[in-house]
Protein backbone atom coordinates (compact mmCIF):
# COMPACT_ATOMS: atom_id res chain seq x y z
CA UNK A 1 0.00 0.00 0.00
CA UNK A 2 0.64 3.56 -0.77
CA UNK A 3 1.97 5.76 2.35
CA UNK A 4 -0.39 7.85 3.47
CA UNK A 5 0.78 12.30 3.06
CA UNK A 6 0.33 14.01 5.84
CA UNK A 7 1.78 17.93 5.31
CA UNK A 8 3.11 19.85 8.11
CA UNK A 9 1.20 22.49 9.14
CA UNK A 10 3.66 24.98 8.20
CA UNK A 11 3.62 23.78 4.52
CA UNK A 12 -0.30 23.83 4.76
CA UNK A 13 -1.39 27.07 2.88
CA UNK A 14 -4.48 28.62 3.73
CA UNK A 15 -5.88 28.05 -0.21
CA UNK A 16 -5.93 24.41 0.29
CA UNK A 17 -8.15 24.20 2.93
CA UNK A 18 -10.47 26.65 1.73
CA UNK A 19 -9.98 24.57 -1.85
CA UNK A 20 -10.72 21.16 0.47
CA UNK A 21 -13.80 22.47 1.89
CA UNK A 22 -15.50 23.93 -0.91
CA UNK A 23 -17.08 20.82 -1.71
CA UNK A 24 -20.30 20.14 -0.01
CA UNK A 25 -19.75 16.80 0.74
CA UNK A 26 -16.18 17.22 2.16
CA UNK A 27 -17.06 20.43 4.61
CA UNK A 28 -19.94 17.63 5.70
CA UNK A 29 -17.63 15.01 5.86
CA UNK A 30 -14.93 17.31 7.99
CA UNK A 31 -17.61 18.71 10.05
CA UNK A 32 -19.10 14.98 11.24
CA UNK A 33 -14.61 14.12 12.13
CA UNK A 34 -14.71 17.78 13.87
CA UNK A 35 -17.59 16.58 15.99
CA UNK A 36 -16.33 13.02 16.99
CA UNK A 37 -14.94 12.40 19.86
CA UNK A 38 -12.18 9.53 18.55
CA UNK A 39 -11.08 8.61 14.96
CA UNK A 40 -14.03 7.39 12.64
CA UNK A 41 -13.29 5.07 9.78
CA UNK A 42 -14.47 6.24 6.48
CA UNK A 43 -17.70 3.79 6.00
CA UNK A 44 -19.25 5.40 9.70
CA UNK A 45 -18.66 8.70 7.73
CA UNK A 46 -20.13 8.14 4.81
CA UNK A 47 -23.29 6.69 6.41
CA UNK A 48 -23.71 10.24 8.35
CA UNK A 49 -24.08 11.80 4.98
CA UNK A 50 -27.51 12.57 3.58
CA UNK A 51 -26.80 10.59 0.39
CA UNK A 52 -25.37 7.42 -0.73
CA UNK A 53 -21.16 7.89 -1.11
CA UNK A 54 -18.99 5.07 -3.47
CA UNK A 55 -16.46 3.99 -2.18
CA UNK A 56 -13.77 5.58 -4.58
CA UNK A 57 -15.82 9.05 -4.49
CA UNK A 58 -15.22 8.80 -0.87
CA UNK A 59 -11.47 7.32 -0.70
CA UNK A 60 -10.94 10.59 -3.15
CA UNK A 61 -12.51 13.11 -0.70
CA UNK A 62 -10.71 11.80 2.41
CA UNK A 63 -7.39 12.16 0.32
CA UNK A 64 -8.11 15.91 -0.67
CA UNK A 65 -8.45 16.56 3.23
CA UNK A 66 -5.90 14.54 4.69
CA UNK A 67 -3.44 16.25 1.85
CA UNK A 68 -5.05 19.62 2.65
CA UNK A 69 -3.44 18.77 6.16
CA UNK A 70 -7.29 18.78 7.78
CA UNK A 71 -7.64 15.28 9.27
CA UNK A 72 -5.09 12.52 9.82
CA UNK A 73 -5.45 9.16 8.36
CA UNK A 74 -4.07 5.52 10.44
CA UNK A 75 -4.71 2.55 8.73
CA UNK A 76 -5.74 -0.08 11.31
CA UNK A 77 -6.17 -3.67 9.33
CA UNK A 78 -8.24 -2.74 6.33
CA UNK A 79 -10.09 0.21 8.11
CA UNK A 80 -8.87 3.88 7.79
CA UNK A 81 -9.66 6.11 11.04
CA UNK A 82 -9.82 9.55 11.05
CA UNK A 83 -9.13 12.61 13.14
CA UNK A 84 -9.44 15.93 12.68
CA UNK A 85 -5.96 18.15 12.99
CA UNK A 86 -8.36 21.40 13.94
CA UNK A 87 -5.90 22.06 16.89
CA UNK A 88 -2.77 22.17 14.73
CA UNK A 89 -4.53 24.33 12.19
CA UNK A 90 -5.75 26.69 14.85
CA UNK A 91 -2.02 27.16 15.78
CA UNK A 92 -1.35 28.36 12.15
CA UNK A 93 -4.96 29.75 11.66
CA UNK A 94 -6.43 30.98 14.50
CA UNK A 95 -10.17 31.02 14.10
CA UNK A 96 -10.33 29.60 10.62
CA UNK A 97 -11.62 26.25 11.37
CA UNK A 98 -13.78 27.61 14.05
CA UNK A 99 -15.22 30.75 11.18
CA UNK A 100 -15.77 27.81 8.52
CA UNK A 101 -17.70 25.54 11.34
CA UNK A 102 -19.89 27.87 12.42
CA UNK A 103 -20.64 29.48 8.86
CA UNK A 104 -21.28 25.15 7.87
CA UNK A 105 -23.78 25.25 11.07
CA UNK A 106 -25.59 28.50 9.74
CA UNK A 107 -26.26 27.48 6.15
CA UNK A 108 -27.32 23.65 7.24
CA UNK A 109 -30.24 25.05 9.88
CA UNK A 110 -31.35 27.41 6.67
CA UNK A 111 -31.25 24.38 4.39
CA UNK A 112 -33.32 22.36 7.56
CA UNK A 113 -35.82 25.25 7.85
CA UNK A 114 -36.32 25.40 3.90
CA UNK A 115 -37.17 21.83 3.61
CA UNK A 116 -39.36 21.90 6.21
CA UNK A 117 -41.47 25.03 4.55
CA UNK A 118 -41.27 22.68 1.31
CA UNK A 119 -42.34 19.93 3.22
CA UNK A 120 -45.17 21.80 4.45
CA UNK A 121 -46.41 23.56 1.27
CA UNK A 122 -46.53 19.99 -0.03
CA UNK A 123 -48.54 18.52 2.41
CA UNK A 124 -51.45 21.47 1.85
CA UNK A 125 -51.15 20.97 -1.94
CA UNK A 126 -51.81 17.61 -1.18
CA UNK A 127 -54.63 18.06 1.75
CA UNK A 128 -55.99 20.77 -0.55
CA UNK A 129 -56.55 18.33 -4.32
CA UNK A 130 -57.69 15.22 -1.52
Amino acid sequence: MKPLIHPAIEDVPVEAILHALADPVRVALFSEIVAAECAHSCTVLASGVDRPIPKSTLSQHMRILREAGLIRGERKGTEMRNTSRCAEIDARYPGLIRAIADAHAIQMEAEKKKSRARARKRARVVARAA
